[in-house]
């Protein structure tokens, strides 16, 4: 059978009997594939340093009769260290890759990798909060799995303006003018960007990103869990 090259970002590792792992990987060409790592769990395993959660590596495997092909090879290209040196952004990255193996099928698209790739690189980034991250992320999320909600008009179609306050209908997928509402121009913009832009850094652009962040996240968070299985 022959070996195939492609790149990939490891999900989850289980272990397996004595030295064993199986790993789940994201790939941008394959899609999500279940690997055994034989004898990775040994001192001296060669496979052990590229299978290293929060990395991009370059991996050669062999494809299963079923279900679990077999890793042979593989090489670190990327390890973004600087997450598990603090301990919230090691636990919010174990929860965005696990996001990604709950939303994914086997037959996941190349925007899935290319989007938990940027990700990690933005969690990697002390600069950037968490709730930046992760509200950029989650928007990426929502318009993947085409769940994008309506930014520009409101639920009667007018268009959305800066001088008004919005509540946000989740059945409409849409904001609501409200004198009382929470949601202002800012934080609108802020969701935009989250949908339009490609890396999680431009998302500080916003005047009053880090209180406007924490409020957004929320709504984002809720419209996810509402529309897709996390």
């Amino acid at each position: 059978m022959k070996q195939i090259v492609t790149k990939g970002i490891v999900l989850s590792r289980t272990s397996f009997q004595e030295a064993d792992r199986i790993i789940t990987v994201l790939t941008p060409d394959y899609g999500k594939i279940r690997l055994m790592a034989k004898g990775v769990r040994r001192v001296k395993s060669k496979l052990a340093g590229g299978i290293e959660l929060f990395s991009v590596s370059d991996i050669t495997f062999l494809p299963g009769r079923k279900e679990i092909g077999t890793l042979i090879s593989s090489r670190l290209i990327t390890h973004y260290g600087d997450i598990v040196s603090d301990i919230n952004r090691t636990m919010l990255g174990y929860e965005l890759l696990k996001r990604i193996n709950r939303v994914t099928e086997d037959a996941a698209g190349e925007e899935y990798f290319t989007l938990l790739e940027a990700v990690l690189g933005g969690l990697n980034d002390r600069k950037l909060s968490r709730e930046l991250v992760e509200l950029w992320f989650t928007m990426q999320l929502l318009k993947i799995t085409g769940h994008s909600p309506k930014l520009r008009q409101d639920t009667a179609g007018n268009e959305l303006t800066a001088d008004k306050n919005y509540i946000f209908s989740y059945d409409d997928m849409a904001f609501r003018a409200h004198d009382e509402g929470p949601y202002t121009a800012n934080h609108i913009k802020l969701l935009r960007l989250g949908i339009g832009t490609s890396e999680p850094d431009k998302l500080i652009q916003v005047q009053g990103t880090e209180k406007l962040a924490s409020e957004a996240l929320q709504l984002a968070n809720t419209m996810l869990s509402r529309l897709v299985r996390v």
